[in-house]
């Protein structure tokens, strides 16, 4: 539990959203009565295993939903594996279900209301009632929620919001390729000889039995749809059918056999990011085109149906696919692979998978072209990661080797973690910009008017006699709130632990079967954490303006800056103005630059000392925004940089929308200066029209190059005509497709809420 004086514990309202959904999910395949029943029985088998250990307990459980919520497959489907998700079940991540035994409250609440029998409706308020002591994250935000200082996610009122999630783990695939589930079980068999009273070790066989039964329900689905099949059609389902009849045992032999094993193993696992699908996809991929067995056509089918797959997942910020970079086994046969995905990519327009191209030195020349080309058809993809940078910023912040380096991945909105071998979910949020004005107001949100200081002796804004002093006084809060960070952080891995084994994840991370342990239970490599940051920029910018207007030029003092604020600048224009117009990051100014810096540099490393105290191998900030910029915006009171009241925040590490003026190049000097060694993954967003994008490519291409050489480590890029988000947002039904970057995740443009879409439009457009 969180430390310190004067915390009082909140009493949670267990109810309401848990994470961001853009992108509409597909009705729920089964019936209500059906979905209902599995429910039940889901939450009677856990009522009934609870004398027992948390492994046998899980598989007991998965047993009740798998393969049952498997769906039937579809016409253009190539590729096997489709799956339901209920308000109650097991899970990895609340983008899809939840995480651990789940209860999703209003979900729940919501099918409930859509039932007819008042029979059924009672008993879906004792399933209610049992999770409400039960659901794993319930029972975490039960520890760590307080009155005053954190929230849960999403809950904006607060400067902290904490939640349980095992977000973005990227399993090592290419162990389950390497050897098959019999491999995988003799391997596991060879460990219980050595240790024969090893739970977790008996579970996962059991949980690799279930990956066999659910391939028999798939196959059993492929002889429904075959019923009724073309010639064509029959031809495809055939190949599905014989891939995993070889996949159900053995180890795949050929890429559609590999896609399949994968993609089925990535379902049960509860995974929403996927990895370096090039390094271990791409060497059946060559093999097959080189011996005839299909053509590149075939690859480009078999890849669509993939990426269709998993658009359908709808997760929002997930679904990330890697491809290039160093630490490739197969460069050749990588590559092959990334042509065709950016194919694929370019073709189908999705907002999902997140593909995801890492740079180097060595990048062939044709890939980077077919990169730009497809970032110019505005599909917002690929987001580039730039190795030279961010392999040496790896080894730094996480402890690791080179070679283990190369194994880092993006997934969701910008974290960074080493395939097969880490976890670095985000289940801490902090609102730099929030806790800045908590400062100024003496331990008290002008939000709300209540006090979220803590135990931390504030001052008066007119006791302040330097900046210094305003600003130490502030990273002293700060400090505060990374210590309910990390003690929030490792606290919700203890929680988990307690209540679950992942244990189709633990399978394929390292190093977990050779240990013995579930993925939380000492079984990972590095125990990792991130914690998203929010406001860095604002907070930066209002901290210069302070120091311009009150302690340099004396223009007005602190006090009067507040009374400006404290009015959302109603009356007090001119001072907004002010603030607005003095210096601010992205414009390529010293001074501005480096506070932000300065800031960046206090967060992370202050972050990063106390994951390490903790017992974590690392524990760093990811400067992200999945739109948690606009909703926490809308509780944060205005602020000194010029920015009103509920108004969104800079996005992730850009600069507020408008607030940069000196052009392109200005702006990525101003991106290039944070030393990425501190972060764990930093959302760098830009936008330009077709017109500057394709028709200037050469500019385009030196305007990058040169970024990425003084140190650049990322870049999504929109590519949108002016005046078209604004006509999409008055007309939406003409612009059913139009995506666009909202910051570690693109989005149907019309999709987003209003204000939401106000940030994306407020960003600067970028023209020739």
């Amino acid at each position: 539990m969180p430390k310190g004086a004067n915390i009082k514990m909140k009493k949670i309202n267990i109810s309401g959203a848990q994470n961001v959904e853009v992108s509409k999910k597909l009705p729920c395949e089964k019936s209500t009565a059906e979905q209902l029943d599995i429910m039940e029985e889901y939450t009677s088998v856990h009522k009934a295993s609870l004398h027992l250990s948390k492994e046998k307990r899980e598989i007991n459980c998965l047993n009740v939903i798998f393969p049952r919520l498997f769906r039937n497959i579809e016409e253009d489907d190539l590729i096997a594996g489709r799956l339901d998700f209920l308000p109650v079940g097991f899970g990895s991540v609340t983008s899809v279900g939840g995480v651990g035994h789940y209860c999703v409250f209003d979900k729940l609440q919501k099918f409930q209301s859509e039932l007819v029998s008042e029979e059924d409706k009672k008993r879906v308020d004792k399933i209610g009632k049992y999770w409400e002591e039960h659901d794993v994250k319930a029972l975490y935000c039960k520890d760590v929620l307080t009155e005053d200082t954190i929230g849960r996610f999403i809950d904006c009122n607060y400067p902290l919001m904490a939640t349980a999630r095992l977000s973005g783990m990227m399993l090592d695939y290419p162990k389950l390729l390497d050897n098959g589930i019999d491999g995988l079980k003799n391997i596991i068999k060879d460990k219980l000889n050595k240790s024969a009273e090893n739970e977790f070790l008996k579970i996962a066989l059991e949980t690799l039995d279930l990956y066999e039964k659910t391939v028999d329900y798939e196959r059993k689905l492929i002889a429904k749809a075959m019923k009724n099949a073309g010639e064509e059609r029959l031809k495809e389902l055939l190949l599905i059918d014989e891939s995993l009849s070889a996949i159900r045992n053995n180890k795949p032999k050929t890429f559609h056999q590999a896609l399949q094993m994968f993609w089925l193993y990535a379902l049960l696992a509860g995974c929403i990011n996927y990895g370096r699908l090039d390094d271990y996809l791409g060497p059946y991929l060559k093999h097959d085109l080189e011996t005839g067995l299909i053509t590149e056509e075939d690859a480009y089918r078999y890849l669509k149906s993939l990426w269709t797959l998993i658009e359908n997942r709808r997760t929002t910020v997930n679904g990330r696919i890697i491809t290039g970079g160093y630490g490739r086994k197969n460069i050749e046969a990588a590559d092959i692979f990334t042509r065709i995905a950016l194919k694929v990519t370019k073709d189908c327009k999705y907002v999902e998978p997140q593909f995801t191209l890492r740079i180097t030195k060595e990048t062939p020349q044709d890939i980077m072209d077919m990169a730009y080309d497809c970032i110019g058809e505005g599909v917002t993809y690929p987001t580039l990661y730039n190795d030279e940078i961010n392999i040496p910023a790896v080894m730094y912040s996480m402890r690791v080797d080179r070679e283990t380096a190369e194994q880092y991945v993006p997934f969701g909105c910008g974290e960074f973690v080493i395939q097969g071998q880490s976890v670095g979910t985000p289940n801490i949020l902090i609102n730099l910009l929030k806790i800045l004005n908590i400062t100024l107001n003496k331990g008290i949100d002008p939000m709300d008017g209540k006090k979220k200081s803590g135990n931390i002796i504030m001052k008066d804004p007119d006791e302040y006699r330097s900046f210094d002093e305003l600003y130490s006084k502030y990273k002293e809060l700060l400090d505060y709130y990374l210590d309910l960070s990390a003690d929030a952080q490792y606290h919700s891995y203890e929680v988990m632990n307690r209540e679950v084994s992942f244990m189709f994840a633990s399978i394929l991370t390292n190093d977990c079967i050779s240990r013995g342990k579930s993925i939380l239970d000492g079984g990972v490599r590095y125990l990792g954490g991130t914690n998203e940051t929010y406001g860095n920029i604002n907070s930066s910018d209002a901290l210069y303006a302070i120091k311009t207007l009150v302690f340099d030029q004396k223009k007005y003092t602190l006090k009067e800056l507040n009374e400006a604020a404290h009015h959302n600048f109603k009356g007090y224009e001119k001072i907004r103005e002010e603030l607005w117009n003095c210096g601010k990051y992205g414009n390529d100014i010293e001074e501005a630059d480096e506070l932000a810096n300065d800031l960046y540099e206090f967060v992370a490393k202050g972050n990063r000392d106390r994951g390490l105290k903790k017992g974590m191998d690392y524990f760093l900030i990811v400067i992200s925004n999945n739109q948690t910029n606009t909703e926490w915006g809308r509780k944060t009171s205005a602020s000194l940089d010029g920015r009103y009241s509920g108004q969104f925040m800079n996005p992730a590490n850009n600069p507020q929308g408008g607030a940069d003026k000196n052009g392109p190049t200005a702006l990525l000097n101003s991106l290039s200066r944070f030393d990425a060694k501190y972060h764990g993954g930093s959302v760098q967003n830009i936008k330009f029209t077709p017109n500057m994008f394709n028709k200037n490519r050469k500019i385009i291409k030196s305007l990058f190059d040169t970024y990425f050489k003084k140190g650049g480590c990322h870049l999504m890029v929109t590519v949108v005509d002016r005046g078209v988000l604004k006509d999409a947002q008055d007309h939406p039904e003409k612009y059913p497709d139009l995506v666009v970057r909202v910051s570690g995740f693109s989005a149907i443009f019309v999709n987003l809420e209003r204000d939401v879409q106000d940030e994306v439009m407020s960003r600067v457009l970028y023209d020739a």
